[in-house]
């Protein structure tokens, strides 16, 4: 494994957020993603070595899916909003499990949400099981916003944790 994604992997786990109960401000955040930009499904997601867990979730029934199909995993290799408005259409995505089957992922935006030292833990992402080609500039503002709030979060909470 390469010596960025190690530390990436050993930042994400310092936090030990995987496979924790939901909790509210989280939940909060992806309730309101999922309301601003009118889509069905909004998570948060952490990429792990081998998974993408969701730490909160609105529209999907599952816990987590392998990395290997995640878009957020492409998602949290840039510093910016991911915007596929249509998965068929996207040579990365149009084979992919999640877009052949269910969810049937059409469109997706996802930001990046930063940790400690900036390392990409996961993301804020939004789907739609239709092609949307009108996710504005100001739409990816407001996703980057919601992403940098889930940052300021997890700052506090690694703070607090290292404090007491």
């Amino acid at each position: 494994m390469e010596d960025r994604e190690q530390k990436r992997l050993q930042t994400l786990h310092g936090y030990r957020l995987l496979d924790t109960l939901p909790e509210p401000e989280f939940d909060d955040i992806v309730r309101r993603a999922a309301e601003r930009f009118d889509t069905p499904i909004a998570l948060m997601s952490l990429v792990d070595a081998d998974r993408q867990w969701f730490k909160a979730k609105v529209g999907l029934d599952v816990e987590e899916t392998p990395r290997s199909v995640a878009f957020c995993a492409y998602t949290i290799q840039g510093d910016d909003v991911m915007v596929v408005e249509d998965a068929t259409q996207d040579e990365r995505f149009s084979r992919n499990p999640l877009v052949l089957d269910d969810p049937s992922i059409r469109f997706y935006a996802g930001a990046p949400v930063t940790g400690e030292g900036g390392q990409k833990l996961g993301t804020i992402c939004v789907i739609d099981r239709k092609p949307r080609h009108d996710f504005s500039e100001t739409d990816m503002e407001a996703l980057a916003k919601l992403s940098a709030e889930v940052s300021r979060i997890l700052a506090s909470t690694k703070e607090m944790a290292s404090s007491g």
